[in-house]
């Protein structure tokens, strides 16, 4: 008897969003270190503190810039890191990692091209071993809703189904 793969066969897509997980996942860049007694950025020390950072370090990273510390930063302080760090990130974006990996999601999802998945039953997989947010499963389903036949959830051979296009008359 041989066996047969009904899901290989079916024609379903499987999108896997754990395979746009940033490498090394997203770098913290935390101004605290760079506080004058931890509660003053002083301008002329920010400025050579940044100067002397190893920015090859950050080598094709998704980079959080932040503050942890609860101290007044004026907002060029953020903007200097970008101009500093531009050059050798994936990516850069303002706030803590857990916020810039959704904020890296979304724009991962915006860049898709979503034109091979036309007209197709799609399943989003789930169960990754990587920490994917809920809100990067939101935004491919509403990318993919007005153009999927169906989405589903999880895997291949066990989905829970989420959209299904109305047959029009």
């Amino acid at each position: 008897m041989e066996i047969v793969n009904k899901v290989a066969q079916s024609g379903i897509i499987t999108i896997n969003l754990e395979h746009y997980y940033p490498e090394g996942g997203v770098t913290p860049f935390d101004l605290k270190d760079f506080l004058f007694k931890g509660l003053i950025l002083r301008e002329k020390d920010f400025r050579e503190g940044l100067a002397a950072v190893d920015w090859q370090q950050y080598d094709r990273k998704v980079l959080a810039i932040y503050c942890s510390a609860d101290a007044i930063i004026p907002q060029w302080a953020y903007m200097l890191v970008a101009v500093y760090a531009a050059p050798h990130v994936q990516a850069l974006f303002f706030g803590t990692p857990e916020t810039v990996l959704g904020k890296y999601y979304d724009q991962v999802v915006d860049n898709l091209d979503t034109s091979a998945w036309e007209g197709q039953r799609i399943v989003i997989k789930g169960c990754s071993d990587k920490p994917v947010p809920a809100d990067a499963y939101v935004a491919l389903t509403r990318k993919l809703r007005p153009l999927a036949q169906s989405i589903m959830y999880g895997e291949p051979c066990s989905t829970v189904p989420l959209y299904k296009r109305k047959a029009t008359k």
